[in-house]
């Protein structure tokens, strides 16, 4: 059977004390009991005592000079033949010449007796007559020729006070293993009560409640630092699953963004595709018209999938090509390319240093020219754009900065989300997919660095992009 922590608790308390409890008791019994028969003990082997006896038997029983007296009652003093027979019989205690009683040691049949008037070391042996024991001694006395002389004292009041005390032990014991039950079961109580709180609360938290936290939760007692440790891991598995749900969340709309944005040239490909079908070919024009469409609805269908394998595989974290680029040179083509696309726009380059990178040309040169054409598509025509590199503390930034509308505070924060368009009311034709800032976040993020966006002062949006510098190599 498996006991819960309260109950090997208590076990384990009760048991300690009871141990503890009897371990005194035998110890107190055993103390007791030396002593009290080490009083008998020594009365019984004194010099005084061996005198007394010699002097009551060599006066017939009566107290001669030099008796000692304070015997208890039914102490016996005997003169032994050498065959063992009871030569001489005398009681010494309780007075002297007390014939009332009959009591006397029943002695074993080979005495242990010492050289000449040395008494052996005590003995118990049974009483007769109302005497349960006595303690014994016994010598060779010469004042007998070497006939031996027996001491025996009755020690019944010393086994009527160690069975006194024997009992105190059991009621005492019984009562401090009792409250020490009591007492142990409340403490335990008190001391499992925050631990109780926390399995329920693990209840709800396991029922999906995953806000919930437990209690107590301090530094003060072992409990309470428990309590720390689980709700910090509480918060951590809360935030995991909070993100996996937000992952979730924008693969599904992922998921229906890009069926979305998937169905517009496939709807158009199928239409230019069934007036193909239906005759169009008898029309040059027509059927020019359906080839051109078909083509680049095919074209846009391409890099639309192009641009969604690429955020997948970055999102996988696959690695790109690195190598030492000059962020400079880069800002510089983009500059070139935005002219010749819009040659009646303001472009103007601030790049007066060099500015070494290390990435994928590719990925870094796709960047920049997503930055500058958002900001040609979503400024008017007169609109200057600037685009600026700069190096600092290991650091190369480069900044396109427009001065159109800017952005509302509320799409900053979705700006970089996948299919995301500020301007809802924008064509696909004019403004593509939502995904050229999709694209910039997850380059950069894979290039060790980030992208934010911020107002421009005096009305419009910049985009900063930061990475790690690198040196370069001869």
């Amino acid at each position: 059977m498996t006991l819960s922590l309260r109950g090997r608790l208590l076990v384990g308390v009760i048991a300690l004390v009871l141990a503890g409890v009897v371990l005194f008791d035998i110890a107190t019994y055993l103390l007791l009991q030396g002593s009290l028969i080490g009083r008998v003990d020594s009365q019984l082997t004194s010099r005084t005592t061996v005198d007394s006896a010699v002097n009551v038997i060599l006066h017939d029983c009566r107290p001669g000079p030099g008796t000692a007296g304070g015997f208890p009652t039914n102490t016996v003093t005997e003169l032994l033949a050498p065959d063992g027979s009871v030569q001489v019989a005398c009681r010494v205690g309780g007075g002297f010449g007390n014939t009332q009683s009959n009591a006397a040691p029943n002695l074993p049949g080979r005495l242990r007796t010492a050289g000449s008037d040395q008494p052996v070391a005590p003995f118990t042996v049974p009483g007769s007559d109302g005497v349960n024991q006595y303690r014994v001694t016994d010598w060779a006395e010469n004042s007998f020729s070497g006939q031996t002389v027996v001491f025996a004292m009755p020690i019944d009041d010393v086994q009527s006070t160690l069975q006194q005390l024997l009992r105190l032990e059991i009621f005492i014991s019984a009562g401090v293993v009792l409250g020490t039950a009591i007492l142990a079961w409340l403490i335990v109580r008190v001391g499992l009560r925050p631990l109780q709180k926390m399995g329920a609360a693990a209840g709800e938290i396991a029922a999906g409640d995953y806000s919930r936290r437990v209690e107590p939760a301090t530094t003060k007692t072992e409990v309470g630092r428990l309590g720390l440790a689980l709700n910090a891991m509480l918060t951590q598995i809360e935030a995991a699953f909070a993100e996996r749900t937000a992952s979730e969340r924008r693969l599904r709309r992922f998921i229906a963004d890009a069926s979305h944005e998937l169905r517009t040239p496939l709807t158009s490909i199928r239409g230019y595709s069934e007036m193909l079908r239906r005759g169009a070919s008898e029309s040059p024009t027509d059927a020019e018209l359906a080839r051109r469409r078909i083509e680049e609805e095919s074209v846009r269908m391409s890099t639309l999938v192009d641009d969604m394998l690429l955020i997948a595989r970055l999102d996988q974290g696959r690695p790109l090509e690195s190598k030492p680029l000059d962020l400079q040179v880069i800002a510089r083509d983009a500059a070139a390319d935005a002219r010749a696309v819009a040659p009646q726009r303001e472009i103007t380059l601030n790049a007066p240093d060099t500015a070494i990178v290390a990435g994928d040309d590719t990925r870094l040169r796709q960047v920049v020219g997503n930055l500058v054409r958002n900001a040609l598509v979503h400024t008017p025509s007169a609109s200057p754009v600037e685009i600026a590199v700069t190096t600092q503390n290991g650091t190369a930034q480069l900044s396109v900065i427009d001065h159109g509308p800017g952005l509302p505070a509320g799409d900053r924060e979705k700006i970089f989300e996948p299919f995301y368009r500020a301007d809802v009311s924008r064509s696909r034709d004019s403004g593509g997919a939502g995904l050229g800032l999709s694209i910039v976040s997850a380059v950069v993020a894979a290039h060790g660095g980030r992208v934010k966006v911020k107002d421009t002062a005096g009305g419009g949006a910049t985009f900063e992009v930061e990475l790690p510098t690198a040196t370069k190599t001869s």
